[in-house]
């Protein structure tokens, strides 16, 4: 099975639950992860990962997928 392009998985984040990784943001900000658009510096990975797998039942990848583009990821 081929390595799945990030794209991909933005699509497939999107079928899954209606949302953008721009509508993941504002969520990610009102959680306070996020401030005026970038990550908060105490926060960590896993924090922000179990987040999206609990409350979107996002997988591993998917939600690092997410998390990529809170790091600033496009593409």
């Amino acid at each position: 099975m081929p390595h799945m392009s990030f794209q991909a998985y933005i699509d497939n984040i999107k079928t899954k639950t209606g949302k953008s990784p721009d509508d993941f943001k504002k969520l990610a900000e009102k959680k306070g992860f996020l401030k005026a658009g970038q990550l908060v510096k105490n926060v960590k990975a896993t924090e922000i990962t179990n987040w999206l797998k609990e409350e979107f039942e996002l997988g591993h990848g998917h939600a690092m997928a997410i998390y990529a583009t809170f790091k600033g990821r496009k593409d």
